[in-house]
């Protein structure tokens, strides 16, 4: 049959844009269509390919599994080939499988394995002897990435198997995936850290396997359940799918325990009908079941077609994705501070609930969709994830939309809305006053490494921010008994406790008190420097930009250029000005290199002649900001000015001080100290101190803390099972010193 050129030509659209989709879903792990999307995609090539089956190619998506591996992992070829699955969007289409698959039989009614469609990552466990050798990802079913580093640290991976009758090779199938505790757990961090937080538990978890570094994979909460073998050598496995599930399970290996063997299609459509109601109850996110015949032989007798296997099929869940209308944009601010967008929408049903809100993560987000209010937009749910704004309309805008503007000032307490370079996520600076912060701000102020208020917890302050009782830091200093007592749980003796707690910690280190404050990118560490570079409070209330950076040489000049000019100086002796001639006219006449008109006046307004610029090195020419403090740089030097500027902070920190007495550091000169000046490493664990203790003990008489060996390093103190620190040491003829010679030292000032 003759092919028309406009079939041939959506032929070859729809080749370029899948395999462009299976690049960026299975190597970026950043899609750009929904599943659902892709999906109608691959199904009108499949229905291209079978009206003109001389349209099928070797490279068509219709053949493939995903896509070619990353070359940064090595490449390993599987033991068996590793398909996909047909999927069936409608139970006309599970009813023509059924069909199938009788007839191919030859048989009246089928049995069936049924398990949930997990929404993760394809994985190939190869196990020899019982021991985890290598792991796989399903790449182009062919030969995928090995990341067998990364799924060792998958607690729910075994490394070696237990029982009796294990196969010698064997290589078995699963999914890795996060829960959606886990993944919720997983933002928050991101969100704390100001990092972009990922879309969906299925990007998160493919995006969390392939990392180069498995210390990243360790860290997050990854798990497994597996739902197949591959090849299998050297023993025998059960005749059917179920058998070879539970065979699995008692060698350790993570499987589903829901997997149900089922007889005909009314068994298949009742399976499925009840996880579509479960779905959304469920610890992780499905798309969907999957059917297989039981029995092995069968599913032999029935084969595979290019891409899929005959004898299985995953039946689709309902798209969770819709159209509606964004009624308008709220900023949320959360417990830390953190700002995040959500759209408010015209309500629609999806994922089987109306959905009012979606969130738009953050203000690149927003940029990046350009979501607008008035638009069209698709809406996604998945699970009990928050339902997000996937994409807009562009079609269907308004000509008179605007784009939307991320707000400078917190809707909650109206302080300034800052965000730190390398951040995505926008915060508050009204840590101190802004009641949604209230009850972080207090659990922070309260920590040990702050003002260090031992029983007041997490659950004593989240009463009484309920009850309205402490608004902010100071107002803890003005509690009594008789109110503490009014809390739940609290009984006259703890109550008295709590209170003597409170005016213990009336005495505080300055360094930890800049620390409690909760200073937007002030860590320990840099509250500490900043304690030691300012004298008091006040004066570092009263810091300016000058304080933290200086910009030096001249605009416009990059290391660059400035080389380029000073060696055309000195490679030009005898060029000079002529009498009353104004150096940047001189500048422009000599045709000095790298120097325009602008550029020019710019070098006359700082030099007063051409015989001092000839002096200047390139270090005087190149604009650039210098730190004057280390740690600090122009976007936390302006987080430290904005949270001064705010009058709510100062009036806190006002109060504060009427409360509490601010033990400042010596001047340098007036501690008389074994350690002033020196640069100390503590490791191992110490008897009498802790390592907090002790490192603000010695900071106080005038030591600096490090936490790496180096040759700067003065000395180390090593407690009970000190690390590779003790070792680099040794090896760089370090001074040691143990706990005993640490006391004599320290002598009267314990």
């Amino acid at each position: 049959m003759k092919v028309p050129p406009p079939v041939r030509r959506r032929a070859r659209e729809l080749h370029t844009q899948l395999h462009e989709h299976n690049y960026r879903y299975y190597v970026l792990d950043d899609p750009l269509i929904s599943d659902a999307e892709y999906d109608l995609l691959l199904r009108e090539l499949q229905d291209i390919e079978a009206h003109y089956p001389e349209l099928i190619t070797p490279d068509s998506p219709t053949r493939r599994v995903g896509a070619a591996p990353l070359k940064a992992f090595g490449e390993v070829r599987h033991e068996m080939r590793m398909l996909s699955l047909d999927n069936a969007f409608s139970d006309d289409e599970l009813k023509d499988f059924d069909r199938r698959v009788r007839e191919g039989l030859g048989e009246q009614e089928v049995e069936y394995a049924a398990e949930p469609k997990l929404d993760g990552l394809a994985v190939s466990l190869l196990y020899r002897d019982a021991r985890l050798v290598r792991a796989a990802t399903r790449g182009d079913g062919e030969t995928g990435e090995d990341v067998t580093a990364n799924v060792r640290t998958i607690d729910t991976v075994p490394l070696r198997l237990a029982g009796s009758g294990i196969p010698e090779i064997m290589e078995v199938r699963g999914e890795v995936y996060l829960s959606h505790a886990g993944f919720r757990e997983l933002n928050r961090q991101a969100e704390e850290r100001g990092q972009k937080p990922f879309v969906n538990p299925r990007n998160a978890a493919a995006g969390s396997l392939r990392q180069l570094d498995p210390a990243v994979t360790a860290a997050r909460p990854l798990e497994i359940f597996c739902y197949g073998v591959g090849r299998a050598s050297g023993g025998t496995l059960p005749a059917t799918h179920t058998e070879i599930l539970a065979r699995l399970g008692a060698w350790h290996l993570r499987v589903y325990g829901d997997v149900q063997r089922v007889t005909g299609l009314e068994g298949c459509r009742d399976y499925y009908a009840r996880y579509e109601r479960l779905r959304d109850e469920l610890p992780f996110e499905i798309d969907g079941v999957v059917f297989k015949v039981n029995s092995l032989d069968q599913q032999e007798a029935l084969g595979t077609v290019a891409r899929a296997p005959r004898w299985a099929i995953a039946r689709k869940f309902p798209a969770q994705e819709r159209e509606t209308t964004v009624v308008g944009i709220d900023v949320q601010v959360g417990r830390t501070g953190a700002l995040t967008p959500v759209a408010r929408l015209e309500p629609v049903f999806v994922g089987g609930v109306t959905v009012t809100n979606a969130t738009l993560h953050n203000e690149d987000e927003i940029r990046r969709k350009d979501v607008r209010v008035g638009d069209a937009v698709i809406v996604r749910r998945a699970g009990d994830v928050i339902p997000e704004v996937v994409r807009v309309v562009k079609e269907k805008r308004k000509k008179n939309s605007k784009p939307y503007s991320f707000p400078k000032i917190c809707p909650v307490c109206k302080s300034a809305v800052v965000r730190l370079e390398g951040e995505s996520i926008s915060k508050c600076t009204g840590h101190l006053v802004c009641r949604a912060q209230r009850v972080e701000a207090l659990k922070h102020f309260v920590s040990r490494k702050a003002i260090d208020i031992d029983g007041v917890g997490g659950k004593l302050i989240e009463q009484l921010v309920d009850r309205n009782i402490v608004k902010n830091p100071a107002e803890l200093y003005y509690l009594d008994i008789e109110t503490l007592m009014s809390l739940d749980l609290i009984a006259e003796k703890a109550a008295k406790n709590i209170k003597q707690a409170i005016d213990n910690s009336r005495k505080v280190n300055f360094s930890n008190f800049i620390y409690s404050l909760g200073i937007p990118g002030v860590g320990e560490e840099l509250a500490r420097v900043l304690s030691e570079k300012f004298r008091t409070i006040d004066d570092l209330r009263k810091s300016k930009k000058a304080d933290y950076i200086v910009k030096m040489g001249i605009k416009g000049i990059g290391a660059k250029k400035a080389k380029m000019i000073v060696n055309f100086l000195r490679n030009n002796p005898y060029a000079d000005c002529e009498e009353n001639e104004e150096l940047k006219d001189c500048l422009i006449r000599l045709r000095v290199s790298g120097i325009n008109k602008q550029l020019a006046g710019y070098i006359g307004e700082k030099f007063a002649d051409l015989a001092i610029l000839k002096k200047a090195t390139p270090d005087d020419l190149e604009n650039k900001i210098v730190t004057k403090i280390e740690g600090v740089g122009p976007e936390i030097a302006a987080s430290i000015i904005n949270y001064f500027k705010e009058s709510h902070n100062n009036e806190v920190i006002d109060e504060l001080l009427k409360c509490i007495k601010i033990k400042y550091r010596k001047s340098d000169k007036n501690i008389i100290s074994p350690f002033t000046g020196k640069t100390i490493v503590i490791t191992g664990t110490l008897g009498s101190f802790s390592r907090s203790e002790l490192k603000a003990k010695l900071i106080e008489l005038g030591a600096k803390v490090t936490g790496s060996v180096s040759k700067r390093t003065d000395f180390v103190i090593a407690g009970d099972n000190p690390g590779s620190k003790y070792a680099n040491a040794e090896e760089l003829k370090i001074k040691i010193i143990d706990e005993e010679k640490l006391k004599e030292l320290l002598g009267s000032q314990i």
